[in-house]
């Protein structure tokens, strides 16, 4: 996981272990050519820090080789300032009118709600690009009924946020290569750790680096990591060539979102123990699901680690713990480190077992080494959570905990004390079977 940053590398920075800083925004230049060549991309160089840095640069090359390990195809990344450029900058490409001058979307509603809001708001209202919503994210029917000549790609999170729903990755790349368009899957909550949706077939990946990825919680960032020699219809040969690399070369250089090198010198500190971090993580919040599934005060528990969770079987599929198969023991089911459940009693049950929290934080990130847990209607999905529920389907009375590195019993220590301090006592409903945003869930899961 040392991306480009090897042993001759380090040689040729004074030895050092780790990836050095540089805290620059130009490069100084020995002549007027290796200026001019440098610029134009004939020779390695970096030139001004909006157009790439060389700590930027060991944080792509870190995030291509994990995204792409143990998958068939050469990958490329870009990383950005944010999670939410890096969506922007992955799918905006390939809204050109020039391809066409009624470009539309198809994407799953069961999104991160700053997603929807750039799909619906920023594409659909001031661009007037069709976004076409699936009816049910798990029937592959109900997303090929939406394409059609003038579909730029297909669009969904697996896991998503906040109901932690997987989608069939394998069945939406077979779609998505008959159309000749992408098929992009926002991979934040599995992390490569879990899941690269380039080896089950997707075409381009968006991270968000602030969540697991930068768990100390000090830096921003996001990432595009794309397979090279896309086959799409109608798009640019070089685009198709290498998508992240169009990038880095063209919107981002352009529109300015382009990451400090000193957030790409922390992320990379901190994504080297990814895989620990989030095998921890993950066992850890299997407990805890396990445990709150079990209270006659909890009604609801969205984790596909659960058997009755809709996507468990997808779940049980896709996700596992890179590296745990061996000689002598198997591989490694893991679901993840998030986790939502719906109190009984509705809203002014979890407002009250929010506040009760002690030693899990009251914040809208996830992923990180701390505990913390939100209401997404009030919180991370505040703006869509009045919306149709058929768009953007949030319970009003579901918690967002993401499970951190404490010790589990503690995690779970706190939430007991937490609910039953709300004071309230219900019948665990029937949806807890497997009902999952707002979609019936099938008996026989």
């Amino acid at each position: 996981m040392r991306g480009s940053y090897d042993h001759e590398e380090a040689a040729h920075n004074a030895g050092s272990l780790s990836e050095p800083a540089y805290l620059a925004t130009a490069q100084h230049f020995d002549s007027a050519e290796t200026m001019r060549a440098t610029a134009a991309g004939e020779r390695e160089g970096w030139v001004y820090a909006r157009r790439g840095n060389p700590t930027v640069g060991y944080l792509e090359e870190t995030v291509a080789a994990l995204e792409g390990y143990q998958v068939d195809a050469e990958v490329s990344a870009a990383v950005t300032t944010t999670g939410m450029a890096a969506i922007t900058l992955a799918t905006m490409p390939f809204l050109s009118t020039a391809v066409g001058d009624k470009p539309n979307i198809v994407a799953s509603p069961a999104c991160y709600g700053s997603t929807v809001m750039v799909f619906d708001k920023r594409y659909g209202d001031e661009r007037g690009v069709s976004v076409r919503w699936v009816d049910d994210p798990l029937s592959i029917d109900s997303w090929e009924r939406y394409i059609d000549a003038d579909t730029r790609f297909l669009y969904a999170e697996s896991p998503s946020n906040p109901t932690v729903q997987l989608v069939d990755i394998p069945a939406l790349a077979a779609l998505a290569r008959r159309a000749r368009i992408p098929l992009i899957i926002d991979g934040t909550l599995a992390t490569p750790a879990l899941m690269r949706p380039l080896g089950l077939g997707a075409d381009i990946v968006v991270h968000s680096l602030t969540k697991a990825a930068g768990a100390s919680g000090r830096s921003m960032g996001g990432a595009v990591i794309a397979r090279r020699d896309l086959d799409l219809r109608g798009q640019p040969a070089e685009m198709c060539a290498d998508f992240a690399g169009y990038l880095r070369q063209g919107p981002m250089r352009d529109m300015g979102s382009v990451l400090s090198p000193f957030n790409a010198w922390t992320l990379l500190a901190d994504i080297r123990e990814l895989r620990a971090r989030v095998d921890t993580m993950s066992a850890s919040a299997l407990r805890v699901a396990e445990h709150l599934a079990g209270r006659g005060d909890v009604v609801e528990v969205f984790y596909p680690g659960l058997p009755g969770h809709r996507t468990h079987h997808l779940a049980k599929r896709d996700m596992w713990l890179v590296d745990s198969g061996g000689p002598g023991r198997g591989a490694v089911n893991r679901f993840g480190f998030l986790l939502g459940f719906r109190p009984a009693g509705g809203v002014p049950a979890a407002r009250r077992a929010m506040d009760r929290l002690g030693l899990v934080w009251r914040a809208n990130n996830l992923g990180q080494v701390k505990s913390t847990a939100t209401i997404p209607a009030i919180g991370t999905h505040l703006q869509v959570a009045g919306d149709d529920p058929g768009d953007a389907p949030v319970p009003p009375d579901m918690i967002r905990l993401s499970v951190g590195l404490e010790d589990a019993d503690d995690i779970i220590e706190d939430l007991d004390q937490a609910l039953a301090g709300s004071d309230v006592t219900g019948r665990r409903s029937t949806s807890a079977a497997g009902t999952v945003a707002g979609i019936a869930a099938d008996p026989a899961e």
